[in-house]
């Protein structure tokens, strides 16, 4: 009987080293998985060698190379010339680009993060809408509130004549940040790649950055279902868009800016051919 218990007792402890043996090979083997792909601490970098406080310097020192790498996938020769185009509906602002002789290719579509108002045109001081229609850059702002940001020319001379004479509103920007009222805020990395292109481009000689802003993409079939629902909302944005469907379709087609004219009464005029000198202001 006294054998039997002491054999008992070796199977015991036997047991128990097997069972203490198995977890610490577990553990060791936990250990050594961790201790191979652990996250290592992210490298610290050097301050750029340039002004923190000149936000186009570090823009440029940041972003310059990420920008000349888009173009070089589209195609087209740094800095070129530039053509925004903002599209409403599906929150979107497009940064094309092009050499001369050659049409325009796209270098990078960027989302818009945050919007207000409704489908159509601003008419007014404060009612929250971004404008439709045909712009232009007309100012760089490298102190921007919402760290850098692009003019448009609105109230252009159609606003002037459509909109409230006395308050038609004013500062539309496209600018980084992701909060606005009215305008195209794009977050600060989208901005600076966009801000350098187009500070670029007018250094190299561009005369004139044109932005045109649609409703949304104004050629597809979701396009007919949602502009219907609007216009029978609204039955006064049917003669408007239709002023604006040429310029889209025309650059849709040729890949090449339209001729915009604004006549007296307000009405924007696209015509069949390239931009000349007397396009919308």
């Amino acid at each position: 009987m006294a054998v039997k218990a002491r054999d008992n007792d070796d199977r015991t402890r036997m047991k128990k080293a097997t069972v203490t043996f198995c977890i610490l090979a577990a553990l060791f083997m936990a250990w050594l998985g961790w201790s191979r792909f652990r996250i290592k601490p992210m490298p610290e970098f050097p301050p750029p060698p340039v002004d923190p406080a000149d936000r186009v310097a570090t823009a440029r020192y940041w972003r310059g190379e990420n920008i000349r790498k888009a173009y070089r996938a589209a195609g087209v020769e740094y800095p070129g010339e530039v053509f925004i185009r903002w599209l409403k509906h599906e929150a979107v602002l497009e940064l094309w680009a092009h050499n001369p002789g050659r049409r325009f290719r796209l270098v990078g579509a960027y989302p818009i993060l945050a919007s207000s108002g409704s489908p159509g045109p601003k008419r007014r001081e404060g009612d929250k809408q971004v404008p439709e229609g045909f712009y232009f850059i007309d100012r760089f702002n490298p102190q921007s509130s919402f760290h850098l940001s692009l003019g448009l020319n609105y109230p252009n001379a159609s606003d002037l004549v459509l909109s409230d004479h006395d308050h038609p509103g004013s500062d539309i920007f496209i600018h980084g940040s992701d909060i606005s009222i009215g305008c195209a805020p794009l977050g600060d990395t989208a901005i600076e790649l966009i801000y350098l292109a187009a500070l670029d481009a007018q250094a190299h000689g561009q005369k004139r950055i044109e932005v045109h802003v649609f409703p949304g993409r104004m050629r597809v079939p979701e396009w007919e279902q949602f502009a219907e629902k609007e216009i029978n909302q609204r039955p006064e944005l049917k003669a408007f868009w239709a002023q604006l469907q040429p310029g889209f379709d025309y650059f849709e087609q040729h890949r090449v800016l339209p001729s915009v004219v604004i006549e007296q009464d307000g009405r924007y005029t696209v015509h069949n051919g390239p931009t000349s000198g007397n396009s919308a202001r």
